[in-house]
């Protein structure tokens, strides 16, 4: 399987169903290829989606055992996203990432399940053992 980021195959990656795959979320390229090569970087695998729903027409909802998604998008923002997933009753762990949060998104996104709300610039680190903490969540740690 391959890795997909900006709706282009980039580069081949062995990735197994319920395995250690990081799902991310974000419509600002620069930023997916950044994650991506963060999450890789701790020899995780990632797949990358510019909108909420391209991630939710892949399927890799079923596969992800964690989501980074922006919250402010210009399609379905991320609190749509969550709502939906939540719906469907997709329990992936979400950690949320923005450059414009309010307490009342950070709020409301917590409340409804979210593992974290980072604001950006956000230290690579703290990312990192943020999304190992929901991998343990999600049993895949």
């Amino acid at each position: 399987m391959y890795a997909l980021c900006h709706g282009v195959t980039l580069r081949p990656m062995s990735i197994q169903h319920n395995s250690r795959l990081v799902a991310i979320v974000d419509d600002d390229e620069s930023v997916q290829s950044a994650l991506q090569d963060l999450i890789e970087s701790d020899r995780l695998s990632a797949l990358c989606f510019n909108s909420a729903e391209r991630f939710l027409d892949s399927g890799a909802r079923y596969e992800a055992a964690c989501l980074i998604a922006d919250i402010r998008k210009p399609d379905t923002s991320g609190l749509e996203l969550q709502a939906k997933l939540k719906a469907d009753r997709c329990r992936i762990p979400i950690i949320f990432i923005t450059a414009n949060g309010d307490a009342e998104m950070w709020i409301r996104s917590i409340h409804d399940g979210a593992v974290e709300f980072l604001n950006k610039p956000f230290d690579d680190a703290v990312l990192l053992d943020i999304v190992h903490n929901a991998l343990e969540r999600s049993g895949n740690g």
